[in-house]
């Protein structure tokens, strides 16, 4: 697989499409695929301003568009991806599965709801799986001048158990699954497929509960003292995304500061 940073001018740009895009760690992604020499199309349900979002982006020198869509919606995968190829003009070269919802209330698991269960898997998992496919699809029937990898935004949810939001946690270790199975198919193509497993980021997602985790990192729930930026996430996407991890296909980042090493 070839390898890149930036792009010199005149060179041809990768193409990446960014899932959950609007905000948080999404938004950082995107910004920092476009800081490696990647063209970047940006995916979410809405855009509270995608004006300004989209003009950070082009102020590095890359392209970038927005696209409107519910990756729950399976009937829409094909059409989204169509749709970022027409803009692109060019084959897809990467995917970052970064869309999720966390459960809109947190509920012992005894009182886990099969509605609550229903939302966060459809987005969370059953959607980014078909998209996935779609996109695995895609990659194979055409070629690039480019490396390519399909990344997928976990969490130490994956393996840490968190009983009041059992949905999530089941959602994302199926995506733990997920990253083996297409990485197993997609390597005789030389497509990279990883997963990031970000810990606690400091995010629209974890504004609710922010106080309760300043006061668990300070007696040292993180042994790095602190909390996660989406940036320190962005920073591994990107280098998964751009072809130097290649042969480290199927492996896991955690970008958590230590908080899911076993301790005595």
């Amino acid at each position: 697989m070839t390898t890149h940073t930036a792009t010199a001018p005149g060179e041809s740009r990768p193409v990446a499409l960014v899932t959950g895009a609007a905000r948080g760690i999404g938004a950082a992604i995107a910004l920092q695929l476009a800081k490696r020499g990647f063209d970047v199309a940006l995916a979410d349900l809405r855009f509270d301003d995608g004006d300004a979002l989209r003009a950070s982006i082009e102020a590095t020198g890359a392209r970038a568009d927005l696209f409107v869509g519910d990756i729950a919606r399976l009937d829409e995968h094909e059409a989204l991806l169509a749709q970022v190829l027409a803009w692109a003009a060019k084959p897809l070269d990467c995917l970052v599965n970064n869309a999720g919802v966390a459960p809109e209330q947190r509920v012992d698991l005894l009182e886990m709801s099969a509605a609550s269960f229903d939302r966060v898997l459809d987005i969370n998992l059953r959607g980014t799986l078909f998209l996935t496919q779609c996109v695995a699809r895609h990659m194979a029937g055409t070629a690039s001048e480019h490396a390519r990898a399909i990344v997928s935004v976990s969490s130490v949810s994956a393996e840490m158990a968190s009983p009041e939001r059992a949905e999530y946690c089941v959602s994302k270790a199926g995506i733990a699954m997920l990253t083996k199975l297409f990485a197993v198919r997609l390597a005789p193509l030389g497509i990279g497929v990883f997963e990031v497993r970000p810990g606690i980021i400091a995010t629209p997602m974890t504004q609710a509960v922010a106080e309760k985790y300043t006061k668990r990192i300070e007696e040292g729930l993180v042994p790095a003292a602190r909390w996660g930026q989406p940036e320190d996430v962005a920073r591994a996407v990107a280098a998964l995304a751009d072809g130097s991890f290649g042969f480290a296909t199927g492996s896991v980042v955690n970008v958590d500061g230590a908080l899911s090493v076993a301790r005595l």
